[in-house]
C-alpha cells in the first residue's frame, strides 16, 4: 500500500475502522479511541518512524467475568462486566431471587457510563442509581443516549456522502467544509443529508477552503 500524505490525511474524512487499518499498515498501535487513532497517524506523517510512537493507553485483554468474580465494587466500565448470564447470576444472589431480569433503567445507567467512560462507577452504584432513578431522568437519559447516537450515524454519512460527490473535489479541507455545512443542515427542519445544492447555498462560507 502506498503510504497517504498528510495532506491526504487531511482532506479526507476516515471512520474509525479505516484509521485502523492505515494504523496497522504503518505498524502503529491499532487500539484506542478514534482520536488517538488519528494522533498516532498525524505523529507518523508529520515526524518520527512508527517505532518511536507510543501509544497513550496499553492493551486491555477482554476478561470474562465469571459470578463469583463480580463484587459490588466492580467497575462497570473497563473491567470486563457485561450483563450476562453470570451478572445474572450474581444479581439473583444479591437480590436472593431464583430468576433476576436486568432492568431497563440497569442498562441505561450503564450505557451512559460508558458514554461518557466513567471508570469510576461500580456495581453498587448501579444497584443503587437504578432503584432510586425518577421516570424524568430515566426518560432524559434514554432521550440523550438515542439522540448523541442517532446525531453520529447522521453526520458519518453526511461526510461519507460529501466526499464523495464531485463538488467535494475543489476543496482543500474536505472535513472542515462538511463541518459547516452539516451546522447549517443540524440546526434546520430539513433533511439531515448532503446534497450539492448545500454548496451553492452556503458557498460564502466555504470559499475560503476552496483549491486555488
Amino acid at each position: 500500500m502506498e503510504k497517504i500524505t498528510l495532506k491526504e490525511f487531511k482532506e479526507n474524512y476516515f471512520y474509525k475502522t479505516d484509521l485502523i487499518k492505515l494504523c496497522h499498515e504503518y505498524r502503529l498501535p491499532t487500539y484506542g479511541t478514534k482520536a488517538e487513532l488519528n494522533h498516532y497517524l498525524y505523529l507518523y506523517l508529520t515526524g518520527p518512524p512508527a517505532n518511536e510512537i507510543n501509544p497513550k493507553r496499553t492493551a486491555q485483554t477482554k476478561k470474562t467475568l465469571t459470578a463469583n468474580d463480580i463484587t459490588l465494587e466492580t467497575k462497570l466500565v473497563g473491567s470486563g462486566f457485561s450483563f450476562n448470564n453470570e451478572a445474572r447470576k450474581f444479581f439473583a444472589d444479591y437480590f436472593n431471587v431464583e430468576h433476576f431480569s436486568f432492568k431497563k433503567e440497569m442498562a441505561i445507567i450503564k450505557r451512559q457510563a460508558e458514554t461518557d467512560n466513567d471508570t469510576n462507577m461500580t456495581v453498587r452504584d448501579l444497584i443503587t442509581q437504578s432503584m432510586t432513578l425518577k421516570e424524568c431522568d430515566r426518560q432524559r437519559l434514554k432521550a440523550l443516549t438515542s439522540t448523541n447516537e442517532e446525531s453520529t450515524y447522521q453526520w458519518n454519512n453526511f461526510v461519507k456522502a460529501f466526499c464523495q460527490s464531485s463538488e467535494s473535489h475543489q476543496f482543500t479541507n474536505k472535513l472542515k467544509v462538511a463541518a459547516i455545512l452539516w451546522q447549517h443542515v443540524k440546526e434546520s427542519k430539513q433533511s439531515k443529508q448532503y446534497s450539492d445544492e448545500l454548496v451553492k447555498k452556503f458557498t460564502v462560507e466555504i470559499n475560503p477552503f476552496r483549491k486555488r
